[in-house]
């Protein structure tokens, strides 16, 4: 439809008043000058899972994010990739876990664990409840020094590696206790980033 004459001028007049409405809703009733800086202006780039930084050569990017409570199940992502989230339908309370070792094949679950296998752990609701002295063992020769301690309805977030010679530094764990806990009868949501230098199998 071509709009002429009259008709053409009162739908210019309404354009340029919504475009104002529009403007004043977005910030608060600046300027128009405010909607161009917003879209001129540079935002912070994103790399890969999110991460504010790119992750040197030879380094894989990954972020780890507890569930909340027992309402919003956990993540995790690796390379880009998400391995674990709600949206995939593929969380549950306890310890959810991604063995990884191999870039090409990352939901590849290898039992037992082969030397070089990264492990990737994110609690959501209560993860220490049905762990036995084996399994704690089996967590703390991944890297882990926190699995001794974890206890019911703690938060976890964990990276670690069969065959690893140190303690992991991808770690992080937040207790449940009454007095500083976020919801009601749980810890707060821990997230953790970083990038993890490659190793043998891992390495092509």
């Amino acid at each position: 439809i071509i709009v002429t004459g009259p008709l053409r001028a009162v739908a210019v007049v309404l354009l340029v008043g919504f475009t104002w409405l529009l403007a004043n809703t977005l910030f608060g009733g600046e300027s128009a000058s405010s909607m161009l800086r917003f879209f001129s202006e540079p935002h912070p780039r994103k790399y890969k899972c999110g991460l504010s930084a790119p992750c040197p050569p030879k380094h894989l990017a990954f972020r780890l994010v507890s569930g909340a409570a027992n309402v919003i199940g956990p993540k995790i992502c690796l390379e880009d990739k998400m391995l674990v989230s709600s949206v995939k339908n593929n969380v549950g309370r306890g310890l959810n876990i991604a063995l990884v070792n191999d870039v090409s094949d990352l939901l590849k679950f290898l039992r037992p664990l082969h030397e070089g296998t990264l492990v990737f752990v994110a609690s959501f609701d209560d993860a220490a409840t049905k762990l036995n002295e084996e399994s704690r063992r089996l967590f703390e020769e991944l890297g882990s020094t926190a699995v001794k301690d974890l206890a019911f309805r703690d938060s976890w977030v964990f990276v670690g590696a069969k065959g690893i010679e140190n303690k992991s530094p991808f770690e992080q764990r937040m207790k449940n206790s009454k007095s500083s806990n976020k919801y009601e009868g749980w810890p707060e949501s821990l997230e953790m980033d970083g990038c993890i230098p490659l190793r043998p199998p891992l390495e092509s």
